[in-house]
């Protein structure tokens, strides 16, 4: 089978999942094409697994001090450009189109009539899961963004909707963490400002990661640059991560037993949801603005929950081989079966 995917490049989430995802579809001899959108060509990094890749400008939104502007993401945006890509995107050789909330990609196929997969978290919410902070604009997005004939959605939990469980590396769990230190990712707030509120809790050591890194002044926080293998590292010794509430890092962090203080972006309906969840779940605490004293508090927390996910990418990979047949209730709760959940003290 010929295949072509599109992957959504604004965050780092969709393509750590692509990742998984390449390497399952290799092993299963499937011959891809990838293409990425959503940031400058220059800004992605360890990109090997994708052996060449195709890059478009697409779609993304405006970001900016934690929250998310829709009236300056239409204004940004560069309709024609982007309609040009969609018509000159040929995919009459393919048999088939994978769309991680790609746009460019899910609409060329759409106007050519190719079956489109749509594989990632925003396709969840096409089910009845925990919902909040939505308005008609973001279900405009969430919509038609990068529409598929077929979605499947990832979730950290079933919500007993025929979902799947998030597409992760499965490492070991760490024998053995750093219990004061801690990764912060909090990419669309004003990093500055992140450090004046972390700046106080001198007895932890904070790993922060931003795409234009800033200076600290202080010792125990470290300003670090963008880097898959350090940011991999500094997430597998610590002992909790502070985020916006992007879904691919938390199911990280939940598979390595972290503890997780989530930040959602205001006017994102998806991370507003994925907080509410993380607070439903009992997975992780939640903050609207930075707050010192839910800081405080949580960094003394010491309760996580350390959740076993199987190699989802496969279960996905091996379906597709089925010949994707409907993807129902009793396909899914037989796939949450392998999941384990266990919490723990750190």
């Amino acid at each position: 089978m010929k295949i072509f995917y599109g992957v959504q490049g604004t965050g780092n989430g969709h393509i750590t999942r692509a990742r998984v995802m390449a390497k399952e579809l290799a092993a299963a001899g499937f011959d891809v094409t990838y293409q990425f959108t959503g940031r400058p060509s220059d800004q992605f990094f360890d990109m090997q697994v994708f052996n060449g890749y195709q890059h478009k400008e697409g779609l993304t939104f405006n970001t900016g001090k934690g929250q998310v502007n829709y009236i300056k993401s239409v204004f940004e945006a560069k309709p024609i450009t982007f309609i040009k890509d969609v018509k000159g995107l040929d995919l009459s050789s393919y048999d088939l189109v994978i769309s991680d909330f790609e746009p460019v990609t899910a609409w060329a196929a759409r106007m050519q009539k190719v079956k489109v997969l749509g594989i990632g978290h925003q396709y969840a919410f096409e089910h009845d899961i925990p919902r909040t902070g939505s308005d008609p604009i973001a279900e405009l997005v969430m919509k038609n963004f990068a529409p598929a004939n077929t979605g499947v959605g990832l979730h950290w939990h079933h919500f007993g909707q025929p979902i799947l469980p998030p597409i992760i590396e499965t490492p070991d769990f760490p024998g053995e963490i750093k219990k004061n230190t801690i990764v912060v990712y909090l990419p669309f707030e004003n990093q500055q400002e992140v450090i004046k509120h972390l700046c106080p809790f001198e007895n932890f050591h904070f790993h922060l990661y931003s795409p234009v890194p800033v200076v600290s002044k202080y010792a125990h926080i470290t300003s670090h640059p963008l880097s898959r293998e350090g940011f991999k590292k500094d997430v597998y010794d610590c002992a909790g991560i502070i985020s916006n509430a992007g879904f691919e890092l938390a199911s990280e962090a939940l598979q390595l037993g972290k503890k997780i203080l989530a930040k959602p972006l205001h006017s994102q309906m998806e991370q507003i949801s994925n907080a509410a969840a993380l607070k439903q779940l009992g997975y992780g605490h939640t903050m609207n603005d930075m707050q010192p004293d839910i800081i405080e508090e949580w960094l003394h927390h010491n309760h996580a929950v350390h959740i076993t996910y199987p190699n989802i990418a496969r279960v996905i990979v091996d379906w597709m081989k089925e010949g994707m047949p409907k993807m129902d209730k009793e396909f899914t709760e037989q796939v949450w079966e392998g999941v384990d959940v266990l919490q723990i003290e750190i």
